[in-house]
């Protein structure tokens, strides 16, 4: 059974089992697929190469759309600009966030540096976001009811299993956000 994130002498430590870690290795490879760019024939390298995607749109799935929102509720032109200036760095922070984070799985005991440990939260933060999107939370009603859902051997269908998994990921990265606020504090 996983252990909380505690911050102490090795600086943030967690511990997982084998099946909690390749549960985690396989949603955040699933996320890094969700973000990685289309590959477009004929793309200008140079913009590619400094970030800009002058073919970027809104995503059509809403879990995309809530790792990607728009920037200006009110505004769709002005989110569509700045979609296409920022959106492919966007994109490749969050997978090299994501991508960091599974190279941390290859052991029990993780021992995070406080980069680590931001890549960390990051994908966490990223891997809850589309489950919460999946899960259809809209409020705080919506994130009760899920976290109802805390027996593993009451998972009868697919939502009971991504309402487990979401509340699994949920104490992790809550975990992991007390541990690295007791580090700051440690260095005041």
């Amino acid at each position: 059974m996983a252990r909380a994130f505690k911050y102490g002498l090795k600086g943030i430590t967690g511990y997982l089992e084998p099946a909690e870690r390749e549960l985690l290795r396989s949603l955040f490879g699933d996320v890094i697929s969700m973000l990685e760019p289309e590959e477009r024939a004929g793309e200008d390298p140079l913009a590619a190469l400094v970030g800009l995607d002058a073919e970027a749109r809104e995503p059509s799935d809403r879990a995309l759309r809530r790792l990607l929102p728009n920037v200006m509720k009110d505004d769709d032109e002005a989110s569509l600009e700045f979609r296409r200036l920022t959106e492919r760095s966007l994109r490749e922070s969050k997978i090299g966030a994501l991508k960091a984070a599974a190279l941390g799985l290859d052991k029990d005991v993780l021992v995070l540096t406080p980069a680590n440990a931001r890549h960390w939260s990051t994908a966490l933060n990223d891997v809850r976001l589309v489950l919460a999107e999946r899960l259809d939370i809209r409020d705080d009603a919506d994130a009760g009811h899920v976290h109802l859902m805390q027996d593993w051997s009451q998972a009868e269908d697919v939502e009971s299993y991504l309402a487990l998994v979401y509340n699994f990921a949920t104490w992790l990265q809550e975990s992991l956000v007390q541990a690295l606020v007791q580090s700051l504090e440690t260095r005041r």
